[in-house]
C-alpha cells in the first residue's frame, strides 16, 4: 500500500511508511489512514477497488454499522470523563476495525492470499516469539495495573470523583491483557467439550433409532426369508419409515403422535411388534398419564425390549407391564422363552446396551434386565414423570 501510495505521489516509500508509523503511533490516525487508502486505491492491474466491491456485501456493512453505536459511546464516556486523549485514540481505531473487516471479506484473490499466507502467519508465532509476546503482555499488564493502582491509591484524592472509576477501568484492563488469553482458551476448551458431548450423544441417538427400526426389519427379514409376502410386507414399512424419517423428521421406531397417553403408547407397541414379529403381545396398563419426551423416550426402549423378546425368546407371547404411581412410571417386559446371560451378550451387538440401557441413562432413568438360560427375561424400566435435577 505505502509502494503504491509512493508510486502515485512520487514519494520515496521510506517517508511514506515513516509517516504512516508516525501517525499511528501519535493518534491511531494512521492506522486508520492506511486501512481507508487499501479501501480506496485498487490492486495493480485491477479496475475496480475493495470499497466498491464493499458496497454488495450487505453482511459485511451491516458489522461495520454496528461499529458507530461503539464509536460514539466511547466519545461520550470520554468526554464525561474529561479523558479525551482516549477518545481521540480510540475512534480511529475502531473506524479502522470496520475498514478492516471490509478489505477481510471483500479483497480479491491476490490480496486475499497475500493476508493468509504473508500476513496471519505473522500473528500466529512460533514458541519462541510467543514466549516473548508472553513476556510483553505480562509487562504491559504489570504497567497498567500499578497504573490504575496508583489513580486509586493518589490521584483521586486531589481530582474529581470520576478518576476512581478510572482507576478501576485500567485495573481491569490489566487483569484483561494478562489473563484475557487463558480465559479464550478456557472457553474454548468447554465450547469444544460441549459440542463434541452434544455430537457423542446426537450419535448415539441416532444409532439407536437406526438400529430400533433398520436392524430389527433386516432381522426379521432374514428370519421370514422363505415367506415372500411377510418380505415385501416389512420392505414396505421400513421404506415408510425411513421416507417419513428423511422428509418429516419424525425419527423410526418412536412414539410418535399417534400416541399422547402411556395407555396410547403401550397399544401402539402392542400393535407394531404384533405386525411386524406376528407374535402375541399381552398388555397390562395401571394408571396412566400424559406423554412428554421422557416418557416417550420410556416408551421407545420398551419397545426395543419388546422386539427383542419377540426375535429371540422363542416363546409365543410377551407380556407387556405400565404402571403408574405417583410420579413414577415403571414398564415391564417379560417372556417365558429360552433366556440368555446378560454379561455374555457380546459387544457387538448394541441393541439392550443402546437402545435400552443408554436410552435410559439419557433420559434420567434406570433399566434393570434380569435373565437366564431356560427361564425366560424380564426387563424393568423405571423414569420419573418430573424431569430429573442436575
Amino acid at each position: 500500500m505505502c509502494g503504491g501510495l509512493s508510486r502515485a505521489t512520487g514519494i520515496d516509500v521510506t517517508l511514506v511508511r515513516v509517516a504512516f508509523v508516525l501517525l499511528a503511533l501519535g493518534s491511531g490516525v494512521g492506522i486508520l489512514a492506511y486501512a481507508l487508502a487499501w479501501l480506496v486505491l485498487p490492486l495493480d492491474g485491477e479496475s475496480t477497488n475493495i470499497l466498491s466491491r464493499s458496497f454488495d456485501d450487505k453482511r459485511g456493512l451491516r458489522l461495520v454499522i454496528a461499529i458507530v453505536p461503539v464509536v460514539i459511546v466511547v466519545q461520550l464516556v470520554t468526554a464525561s470523563l474529561h479523558v479525551g486523549f482516549a477518545g481521540t485514540l480510540g475512534w480511529p481505531l475502531l473506524a479502522a476495525v470496520g475498514a478492516f473487516i471490509l478489505i477481510r471479506r471483500n479483497a480479491s484473490e491476490t490480496e486475499r492470499a497475500w493476508i493468509n499466507e504473508e500476513l496471519l502467519p505473522i500473528l500466529h508465532t512460533g514458541r519462541h516469539r510467543r514466549r516473548w509476546t508472553t513476556i510483553a503482555r505480562v509487562g504491559l499488564g504489570l504497567v497498567l495495573a500499578a497504573g490504575g493502582l496508583y489513580i486509586l491509591i493518589f490521584v483521586h484524592s486531589k481530582r474529581g470523583d470520576l478518576w476512581p472509576v478510572i482507576g478501576a477501568l485500567v485495573v481491569i484492563a490489566a487483569l484483561v491483557v494478562v489473563f484475557g488469553p487463558w480465559w479464550l482458551s478456557l472457553l474454548r476448551d468447554l465450547l469444544a467439550e460441549r459440542q463434541a458431548r452434544a455430537m457423542a450423544e446426537e450419535r448415539a441417538e441416532m444409532a439407536a433409532h437406526v438400529h430400533d427400526s433398520v436392524l430389527q426389519t433386516l432381522a426379521l427379514i432374514q428370519r421370514s426369508a422363505q415367506d415372500p409376502q411377510n418380505v415385501i410386507r416389512l420392505a414396505r414399512a421400513q421404506e415408510r419409515e425411513l421416507r417419513s424419517w428423511l422428509f418429516e423428521g419424525r425419527s423410526p421406531g418412536t412414539i410418535g403422535d399417534e400416541a399422547s397417553t402411556l395407555a396410547e403408547g403401550v397399544a401402539v407397541i402392542q400393535s407394531g411388534v404384533e405386525a411386524k414379529a406376528g407374535i402375541k403381545v399381552q398388555t397390562v396398563v395401571v394408571g396412566d398419564c400424559g406423554l412428554d419426551d421422557r416418557l416417550r423416550g420410556l416408551l421407545d426402549a420398551a419397545r426395543e425390549a419388546t422386539v427383542n423378546a419377540a426375535k429371540w425368546s422363542g416363546a409365543t407371547e410377551v407380556s407387556l407391564y405400565a404402571e403408574t404411581e405417583g410420579d413414577k412410571v415403571t414398564v415391564y417386559v417379560r417372556d417365558r422363552g429360552c433366556g440368555f446371560d446378560p454379561d455374555a451378550v457380546s459387544s457387538d451387538r448394541q441393541g439392550i446396551a443402546q437402545s435400552i440401557r443408554a436410552r435410559m441413562a439419557r433420559l434420567g432413568g434406570s433399566s434393570a434386565i434380569r435373565s437366564a438360560p431356560g427361564r425366560g427375561t424380564e426387563v424393568e424400566l423405571s423414569i420419573s414423570r418430573a424431569p430429573a435435577s442436575a
